[in-house]
């Protein structure tokens, strides 16, 4: 498997830009998936830089209906003229921040042919499939941050029901791509149990206060309990990552726009 970072919030390359956003090149058994699609065309231009061909892509996976994953999304499908995107049935449900500014997807792609929805599981190709987990039982309680959907003509707290997952196994190794890990990375952690985790884990608004630190520290030694290694990105936040960091040791890795990880036996930055 080859993962290149097409957009994140960072940079580890002059030639490659950041925006805070995630877009994910895949390469696992034959199959090319791009997993999200930053906030603008920003991963096009990316995506050349790395040698990365867009038109290569056989899937595309949107793990939730923000604009900082799928605001590539137009781009992609004028790029990409045979690749279906696969979309939460409710991804382009309205969704907002805690200032109520609008945060979803833009909802004239909503009708686009290409865009498959999915309601629980979908196995793409052997080995391959998404999954929303929406049936499992939290473990600990989904924390909103602020953020909102309209339901009814008006804003509740979200609940996430629109994030969904991609699971590839290869070489024994389940590999579990969660792009901002909302509904909980302990509880992602737990429902799946794999052995590579790529994803954001939505840390950036825990202070590092007292508080703060604890439950950071506490989340920590749990994702240790569990045989994982983690390869944190985004909205984890860079200061939280650092942290996080001092307690996981080599269980944990940052992945930043122009980083190439190949077979998870060599972390290239």
């Amino acid at each position: 498997m080859v993962i290149t970072s097409l957009v994140e919030n960072t940079s580890c390359r002059p030639d490659v830009g950041q925006e805070h956003g995630l877009s994910l090149f895949i390469q696992s058994g034959g199959h090319t998936i791009l997993f999200d699609f930053g906030q603008s065309e920003l991963f096009c231009e990316n995506a050349s830089a790395l040698g990365a061909d867009l038109t290569s892509v056989q899937f595309g996976v949107l793990s939730h209906g923000h604009y900082d994953h799928g605001g590539g999304l137009r781009r992609f499908l004028q790029v990409n003229t045979h690749a279906n995107v696969y979309v939460s049935r409710a991804a382009f449900e309205k969704h907002y921040n805690a200032k109520n500014k609008y945060i979803g997807l833009d909802e004239e792609l909503c009708g686009s042919s290409r865009l498959i929805p999915v309601d629980s599981e979908l196995l793409l190709a052997p080995q391959i499939r998404i999954m929303n987990c929406q049936s499992q039982r939290l473990i600990t309680p989904i924390e909103p941050f602020g953020l909102t959907v309209m339901k009814e003509n008006a804003l509740i707290p979200e609940d996430f029901r629109h994030e969904q997952y991609l699971e590839i196994t290869e070489g024994g190794k389940k590999v579990l791509f969660s792009g901002c890990s909302h509904r909980g990375i302990l509880n992602i952690v737990e429902w799946t149990k794999p052995d590579v985790l790529v994803g954001g884990f939505h840390f950036m608004k825990v202070s590092l206060d007292r508080e703060g630190k604890k439950k950071l520290r506490m989340v920590a030694e749990q994702l240790m309990s569990y045989n994982t290694i983690y390869y944190t990105c985004h909205c984890t936040g860079i200061p939280q990552y650092t942290y996080l960091k001092e307690i996981m040791g080599d269980r944990l890795h940052y992945v930043s726009a122009g980083t190439v990880i190949r077979g998870f036996h060599e972390y290239v930055e």
